[in-house]
């Protein structure tokens, strides 16, 4: 099957209201104990950016990450609203780059890039199970 062509510029907006369980405090830096963790910035990025197009992915194809780049220039805290914004800036076939801004109350928090690989799920299944076949008979 032919890979979808997606117009550049194609969007989505994710948002979330940060609660003890986004903070660093969960993620291993006991000292951050009511501050958004880069981690839980991070999985919104991926949100967007899966948002935008895997929806609209011929059935059976999904979209898996390969790159990311984030950065996390200020601290948001727990009770803020973050809102993460997915674009796509680039399509090359199957690979898909995103450009992506994330924003509380105060302005804007962090920037990312991102690339996903558009793939056939059945594909990618089968390759894991053989890949990991040899680990089947194995006792740990």
């Amino acid at each position: 099957m032919k890979v979808p062509k997606f117009e550049i510029g194609t969007k989505c907006i994710v948002q979330k209201l940060i609660t003890r369980n986004d903070t660093a405090l969960n993620f291993g830096s006991g000292a951050l104990t009511n501050l958004l963790a880069t981690p839980t910035l991070t999985a919104l990025m991926i949100e967007a950016s899966v948002k935008a197009i895997d929806p609209k992915l011929p059935e059976g194809f999904i979209t898996i990450g390969k790159t990311f780049e984030v950065l996390h220039n200020h601290p948001s805290r727990e009770g803020m609203t973050v809102t993460v914004s997915a674009e796509l800036s680039e399509q090359h076939d199957s690979r898909v780059v995103f450009d992506i801004k994330a924003y509380d109350e105060l302005g804007q928090i962090g920037t990312g890039k991102h690339e996903r690989q558009i793939v056939n799920h059945e594909a990618l299944t089968k390759k894991v199970k053989d890949r990991c076949s040899i680990l089947d008979n194995k006792k740990f």
